[in-house]
Formats: C-alpha cells, structure tokens, sequence
C-alpha cells in the first residue's frame, strides 16, 4: 500500500516537472518581449535605427581611411618639378577628403601661408563635419535607450499597483503579472539597446579620431612642403 502511495507521488512529482520544462522551453524572447508592451516597440526601433547608421557611417569612414600611398609623393614630385597643373589634376582625380583639401590648398598658392593653411583646415572641419553625421544620434540612443527601460519599469509598476488596488482581497498572482514582466522585460531591453548602442558609438568615434589624426598629419606634411625652400 504504501509503495503504491510513494509510486503515484513519484509520477506526479514526474508529471509537474515535464510540464514545469515544457512551460519554461515555450517561454521563448519574442514571448518576453512581447510582455514589454510598446515600450519594446519603440526600444526595437531605436536599435534598428542605430545599427543602419552604425554600418552605414562605419562603411563612409572606411572609405575615407583609405590613403593612396604614392598621393602625397606625386604631389610633392609636381610641385616640385614646377608642374602646378598636374598637381591640381592629382588632387582632383582623387575623391577623398585629403585630395579635396590638398586640392584647397593648391589653389590658394601665391598667398601667405596662414591663409592657405586655414583654408585646408576649413575643408578639413567640413569634411569632418560630414563623415560625423548621423554619430551623435547613435550617442543619443545610448542614453535613451535605459531610460525607456527605466519608463517601461515604472509604468509596469504603476499597473501592478493598480491591479492590486482594484481587485481588493482577491489578489491573484497572474492579474499582477502583466505589469511585473513589463516592469521587468523592458528593464533588459533598455539596457541591451543601451549597452548596443554604446558600443556602436564608440566605435565610430574610435573611426572618426583616426581620419582626424590622418587628416590632420597630411595638412602638416603639405604645408611643411610648402615651407620647403625653392630648389
């Protein structure tokens, strides 16, 4: 009789795992964040908008890395060699931010070198100035992105609150469950939109500081050729 007892225990201990298992496996991330109501929404297309401008402004700034090795050599060979023309066409004939500033730069030859050194870094804060487009808005996500979160929270818990107000003594746990997952789920998301983001902003800033050191390297190297002596 009493190993009968033990054995249906046994089963039914068995049984509510199963189910407790088969429960816990369908609880998949769409289901969670669909808990999240439209904060999720609205925290899904933060992140999608700032992985387009991440790969977009990403893909721009590759570009603009690339450097033609024998660039400034040709030019320094024209100028050189008194060829002021071919230089002009060297610089035209390459479609990057240095050659647009070196090109700057040619075509104020003959004034003081102050003026031609400010109108290289004048085309150097415009191209700077295009290539950042776009950036700060993935910094902007950054921020708000944990701060949706933190809204989803609170009005997750207002509506727990709510429940809780409303139904008096009979309190069941699942009439508090819609506005706990939100409190929860939209908590995570914000921090992964977050974090995501953050990491996307600084690798474009990482970007944008090295086509900043090359700009700025290729201005002096330009101007110290201007410097140089007639030979």
């Amino acid at each position: 009789m009493l190993s009968n007892i033990l054995l249906q225990i046994s089963q039914t201990a068995t049984e509510v795992v199963q189910e407790v298992e088969s429960t816990q496996a369908e609880l998949n991330i769409f289901e969670l964040a669909t808990k999240g109501g439209w904060i999720m929404i609205v925290l899904a297309i933060l992140l999608i908008v700032a992985i387009y401008i991440f790969v977009e402004r990403f893909l721009a700034l590759r570009k603009a890395l690339k450097e033609d090795t024998n660039f400034m050599d040709n030019v320094k060979n024209c100028i050189h060699s008194g060829d002021l023309e071919g230089a002009k066409n060297l610089t035209r004939s390459n479609p990057t931010p240095i050659g647009r500033m070196i090109d700057k730069g040619l075509s104020r030859l003959g004034r003081p070198l102050n003026d031609i050194n400010q109108a290289i870094e004048n085309v150097g804060k415009l191209e700077v100035a295009q290539l950042e487009s776009g950036v700060s808005m993935v910094g902007t996500i950054a921020a708000l992105g944990p701060s949706l979160g933190f809204l989803g929270t609170v009005t997750g818990m207002v509506k727990a609150f709510f429940d809780m107000s409303t139904a008096g003594n009979n309190i069941d746990i699942q009439l508090l469950s819609g506005g706990i997952y939100e409190a929860m789920v939209t908590t995570v998301g914000g921090l992964i939109v977050g974090i995501i983001a953050n990491f996307l902003y600084s690798i474009l800033v990482g970007q944008i500081n090295k086509v900043i050191f090359m700009l700025e390297a290729r201005t002096m190297e330009f101007m110290d050729l201007l410097h140089e002596p007639a030979k």
